[in-house]
């Protein structure tokens, strides 16, 4: 069996024009249950109490992400697993957030912001959002449900708003001769389908959801952000993103920190005196400390003919996204 694995690997490798040097086979345990990583701890020889260091990265969708060989995890599932795993222990005292998404799908993004505000009225502990690069649009809708939000001076954030990508092929099926032909109960029931131009009012219809979807993401950050006004809101709600001092400035978060300075943060927050900074990890992903991860890059392939989409646009049907992709 393992032969042919390595054969199967070799092949994958040299057809992606990626062959490397060896191949490393590690023993690992099948359990996939989370378990606890120490990153870092303050001097003491009996420090029992703890900061939770949990990462959101990457497009947030209520999915499993693809991964090699294996399942990848679904961002949601693995926030609650996480959360839960904070709350059931009483050495917690803290939650860092750290976030580093343009965002994702309207629904991931809700059941996330729901996630955290369960864990703090479960537990009364504080949970500090520590923005990275990029903490736009739903990024920033699950930072409102934290007590406090910090940034990097390099962070970016903002895009408070909704799109729904959609795509109309009419133009090129007809240089090419194809026609759609499809059999509906109704007008409506094929709108928003690439094969057919959509007409004024059912664009209407999609704007309208658009709209309610973003009175939503308002809602949220009128609550998250009890200092701003809703009007005050509204006129930073276009969908721009912002720098790290310009959100301070307009109060869409509370301060600007690195990351140890946002531990410290956290920690001061609960009333700890001393703390260990620990993180959650499957038994297959160790993480040494809070600099050791970063989201993995954009496709290596340099094929001249290859469209590699990301997941968000393969769906079979368009999607509400809070995101910011430009």
């Amino acid at each position: 069996m393992l032969p042919r694995l390595l054969a199967v690997l070799s092949a994958s490798a040299a057809l992606a024009g990626c062959m490397p040097d060896s191949f490393l086979i590690t023993p690992v345990s099948s359990n996939r249950e989370l378990v606890e990583d120490t990153l870092s701890k303050d001097p003491g020889l009996f420090v029992s109490d703890k900061v939770a260091l949990i990462d959101v990265d990457g497009v947030i969708l209520n999915m499993e992400a693809p991964g090699l060989l294996r399942r990848g995890e679904h961002p949601v599932s693995l926030l609650t697993e996480q959360l839960d795993m904070a709350r059931r222990d009483a050495s917690v005292k803290a939650v860092v957030l750290r976030i580093n998404s343009p965002g994702g799908s309207v629904t991931a993004s809700e059941l996330m912001h729901d996630e955290i505000t369960r864990y703090r009225k479960k537990t009364g502990k504080p949970v500090v959002a520590v923005m990275m690069d990029v903490a736009a649009s739903g990024g920033y809708y699950i930072a409102c449900a934290c007590d406090e939000i910090v940034a990097q001076r390099s962070s970016v954030t903002g895009s408070i708003g909704v799109i729904m990508q959609m795509f109309d092929l009419t133009g090129t099926m007809y240089k090419l001769g194809i026609k759609a032909d499809a059999i509906t109960s109704g007008e409506n029931k094929a709108a928003g389908s690439p094969f057919k131009e959509m007409t004024p009012e059912q664009r209407e219809l999609f704007h309208t959801m658009v709209g309610k979807m973003h009175e939503q993401f308002i809602d949220v950050v009128v609550a998250g952000r009890p200092k701003l006004t809703r009007e005050q809101i509204l006129t930073l709600a276009d969908g721009r993103v912002y720098t790290a001092q310009q959100a301070l400035d307009a109060g869409l978060i509370d301060r600007i920190a690195n990351m140890r300075e946002s531990v410290d943060l956290a920690k001061q927050k609960s009333g700890a005196k001393s703390i260990r900074l620990v993180a959650y990890r499957r038994p297959l992903g160790y993480k040494p400390n809070y600099y050791a991860h970063a989201p993995a890059a954009g496709s290596g392939d340099v094929n001249l003919i290859h469209l590699d989409l990301p997941e968000w646009l393969r769906a079979a049907t368009p999607q509400f996204m809070y995101l910011w992709m430009p």
